[in-house]
């Protein structure tokens, strides 16, 4: 009978054959109190189905104790993964299936990763809907680089959270009056219509080509408040066409797909930059 689509081929079920019942181990958990138990288990204990179908093991959770079964090395990873999921409990952060994905995507690209500096990482917004943390060890780098950098450039494919994270970074220095203001800019790159075509002022007219930005600072801020402080100039526009001449003290500066960027532009910006 073929294996369902979900199961690789040597993660057959525990006891389906006698002959591996000798390779079986079990590890178990105690947790220091119950009520650390259901959000490390998730709703309907899909977290720790999640595990039990990707390592090929058998959970079983009752009381303060969790009992993993199966093959040393995937009892090892899967008690690793839970072990550093009660830390997160532990500081009140959220344990979702989204969280038990990264452990084990991170895990198999480096077992000795080091899963508290990215589980326990939190970037502050000021958010009621939404916690906002790195998600690989590569993105912990990049966080971890924006803290201690006065220049950072990230790198990488679309999707991959350059533009995502550095939004939260400048919220959260907002927030902490680490800085007074935010600007955003961007090259505005045309695809077949050019910037005059559309309707209003320069800072509508732009206002497109930063969208991206925007659905990243309405995610972690309320839109009425994103449009206050837009009004009042500590979240602004700034075109980079129309950045000569300036010097931004006292910022965060989001420069976003600055690779459309020309070399003289980019010497521009750069020499933009002023105190803090």
């Amino acid at each position: 009978m073929p294996l369902p689509a979900h199961r690789r081929p040597g993660t057959e079920p525990i006891g389906t054959d006698p002959r591996c019942v000798s390779s079986l181990t079990t590890q178990r958990i105690t947790l220091s109190s119950e009520s650390d138990l259901l959000p490390l288990l998730g709703r309907n204990d899909e977290n720790l189905r999640l595990l039990e179908s990707q390592l090929a093991l058998r959970i079983v959770a009752r009381g303060t104790e969790i009992t993993l079964r199966g093959e040393e090395e995937q009892v090892a990873r899967g008690t690793r993964i839970l072990e550093e999921l009660q830390a997160r409990v532990a500081a009140g952060l959220p344990v979702q299936a989204a969280e038990v994905r990264t452990a084990l995507r991170v895990l198999a690209e480096d077992q000795a990763a080091d899963l508290k500096a990215i589980f326990l990482e939190a970037i502050p917004v000021p958010s009621r809907k939404k916690q906002v943390t790195p998600k690989t060890l590569t993105q912990k780098r990049y966080v971890d680089a924006i803290r201690a950098r006065d220049v950072v450039v990230g790198i990488g494919p679309a999707g991959t959270g350059k533009s995502y994270l550095a939004m939260a970074m400048a919220v959260s220095a907002m927030t902490r009056r680490e800085v007074s203001r935010i600007i955003l800019t961007r090259p505005a790159v045309e695809a077949g219509e050019r910037l005059g075509f559309l309707p209003g002022d320069m800072y509508e007219k732009v206002h497109p080509y930063l969208r991206p930005l925007y659905d990243a600072l309405y995610d972690m801020m309320e839109p009425e408040k994103v449009q206050t402080m837009t009004e009042r100039g500590a979240i602004e526009i700034a075109p980079l066409a129309y950045m000569r001449g300036r010097s931004l003290n006292d910022a965060f500066i989001v420069l976003d797909e600055a690779q459309n960027t020309t070399s003289e532009q980019m010497k521009m910006f750069l020499t933009r930059l002023g105190f803090n």
